[in-house]
C-alpha cells in the first residue's frame, strides 16, 4: 500500500532529464540536480524536454516508486 506523508513537499527539477532514466537515475538527478535526499519521503518531478512526459520519484521507506504520465496532447506547465 501506498501512503503519503504529511506534511508531503513535491520538488520540481528545473531543467529537463533524459526520461530514460530509472529508479537510480533519478535518485542521482534528485541529490545534484534538486539538491535533496531522495529518500527523505517527499516527491520529486522530473519532466522531458518536450514537456509532455512527467516521472515522479518516490521512496516509501521499503523502496522507490515511480510515477509516469505521457500527455497524448499538449504539454505540462513547467
Amino acid at each position: 500500500m501506498l501512503t503519503l506523508s504529511s506534511p508531503l513537499c513535491v520538488y520540481l527539477a528545473p531543467q529537463p532529464v533524459d526520461m530514460r532514466k530509472s529508479f537510480r537515475g533519478l535518485a542521482h538527478a534528485t541529490r545534484h540536480l534538486l539538491r535533496q535526499k531522495p529518500d527523505s519521503g517527499h516527491l520529486f518531478a522530473f519532466c522531458n524536454r518536450r514537456r509532455n512526459l512527467l516521472k515522479l520519484l518516490f521512496w516509501d521507506g521499503s523502496g522507490y516508486w515511480i510515477f509516469a504520465k505521457r500527455l497524448e496532447r499538449g504539454t505540462f506547465a513547467w
